[in-house]
């Protein structure tokens, strides 16, 4: 069986999120579902059909959480000792050696990436390229617009 990486933060989001789920989310679309049956005809009720939706969203996403958090091998950064490499879990500060911009990056598994809080798949193309390098590397990462050279100013174990 495979197992993806996750950061401990993210294993805590995804159990957050389906403690709200099962806990809120669930019995209120039961309750909407009920409601509506009360109203009489199924077919041509609208409350009772957007409820039903509703509930296969929110029992699909409860599935999707449980597959993840089953396969998931929970990382925590602070229990590895800290080598100036990039890792998973790893807070990264480059230096776009063109524009001199600096950019920082924390590298996490797949479902926890957001490129808006600076969060990365450990599978992106900036990752890869990052992962077994250190502090004062130059690394090249190919984009859509050409490889960029980057020099890995600070790696962090945060």
């Amino acid at each position: 069986m495979q197992r993806y990486p996750m950061t401990v933060e993210g294993e805590l989001a995804l159990q957050e999120e389906l403690k709200e789920l099962k806990t809120v989310k669930r019995p209120a679309v039961i309750a909407a579902i009920a409601e509506a049956r009360e109203h009489g005809d199924l077919k041509e009720n609208a409350e009772y059909h957007s409820a039903r939706e509703q509930q296969g969203f929110i029992e699909g996403r409860i599935q999707d959480i449980e597959a993840k958090l089953s396969m998931a091998q929970v990382i925590n950064v602070l229990d590895i000792p800290a080598t100036g490499k990039v890792i998973f879990g790893t807070t990264v500060t480059l230096l776009n050696i063109e524009t001199e911009q600096s950019v920082v990056y924390k590298i996490v598994g797949d479902d926890e990436a957001d490129v808006k809080s600076n969060k990365i798949s450990v599978n992106s193309p900036i990752a890869r390229g990052l992962i077994g390098k250190e502090e004062g590397d130059t690394v090249g990462i190919t984009t859509p617009g050409g490889v960029v050279e980057y020099e890995i100013e600070m790696v962090e174990h945060l």
